[in-house]
């Protein structure tokens, strides 16, 4: 079950980063899920080390960083991919 919430939390925050970053993402669905899923892997990391990963009720701090991690990682992955796909945007030219 917890790949499940893994997966669904991934894709909510993907979508929430390709949502507040400027332009346009031509990045795929599972792709999305999977830079949603490391920011949030990120985001945890962060939140441990400033000593706010357990608070009493909602841990908004932590879902702060997890978010902030998913837009770091979209927005490293975003021209990776589209230099990869070789999107004439990236295409060097000879």
């Amino acid at each position: 079950m917890s790949w499940l919430w893994a997966i669904v939390v991934g894709l909510i925050l993907g979508v929430l980063a390709r949502g507040l970053l400027p332009g346009r993402q031509n990045i795929p669905l599972w792709l999305t899920v999977i830079c949603g899923m490391l920011g949030a892997l990120g985001g945890n990391a962060l939140a441990r080390a400033a000593g706010v990963d357990e608070t009493s009720g909602i841990d908004w701090w932590r879902h702060a960083f997890q978010l902030a991690g998913a837009i770091v990682v979209v927005a490293l992955i975003t021209p990776l991919w589209a230099k990869m796909r070789g999107t004439k945007r990236y295409r060097e030219r000879a």
